[in-house]
């Protein structure tokens, strides 16, 4: 069974840094290419950031979150991360991991940027 539990959300000032964690159980971690999605307050999902089952320097990013977030991925622990720096206000939403291309099956960690 497929589980993916994200972490590390939270309440944050604009410029702020989070750091969001993704653990991954029921399937081989380090064979699936992963994203980050987020979902804004009645909007769509939209995707942030993909990386290559092997990592490293293999990663997409949102133009919106470009240069300010940064993916990245410990095939041993099978854990994603996402590094969030100089957030701002339009970050706010719920952050999802999910297996690149399917939809995510977790609950989300929230996180809310704003002064």
């Amino acid at each position: 069974q497929v589980q993916l539990v994200e972490s590390g959300g939270g309440l944050v000032q604009p410029g702020g840094s989070l750091r969001l964690s993704c653990v991954a159980s029921g399937f081989t971690f380090s064979n699936y290419d992963m994203t980050w999605v987020r979902q804004a307050p009645g909007k769509a999902l939209e995707w942030v950031s993909s990386i290559n089952k092997s990592g490293g320097s293999r990663a997409n990013y949102a133009d919106s979150v470009k240069g300010r977030f940064t993916i990245s991925r410990d095939n041993a622990k099978s854990t994603l991360y996402l590094q969030m720096n100089s957030l701002k206000p339009e970050d706010t939403g719920v952050y999802f991991c999910a297996k690149h291309g399917s939809a995510p099956t977790g609950q989300g960690t929230q996180v809310t940027v704003s002064s």
